[in-house]
C-alpha cells in the first residue's frame, strides 16, 4: 500500500493555516483593549493570586 504523501502534506499544510488563523482571533481580542484598562485587570489578577 502506498502512502498517500499529497494527502498528508495537504492536511499537515491546513493544521497549520488553522492555528495561524486560531493565533490571529487571540491577537486581535487582546488589541480591542486600551492599555490602561490591561494594567488594571493585570493588578487585579496580581492581587488576587497574592492573596491565595
Amino acid at each position: 500500500m502506498r502512502v498517500p504523501w499529497k494527502l498528508i502534506g495537504v492536511a499537515g499544510l491546513a493544521g497549520v493555516a488553522a492555528t495561524g488563523v486560531i493565533a490571529a482571533r487571540r491577537r486581535r481580542a487582546h488589541s480591542d483593549y486600551d492599555p490602561a484598562e490591561l494594567r488594571t485587570r493585570l493588578h487585579e489578577r496580581l492581587a488576587t493570586a497574592a492573596k491565595e
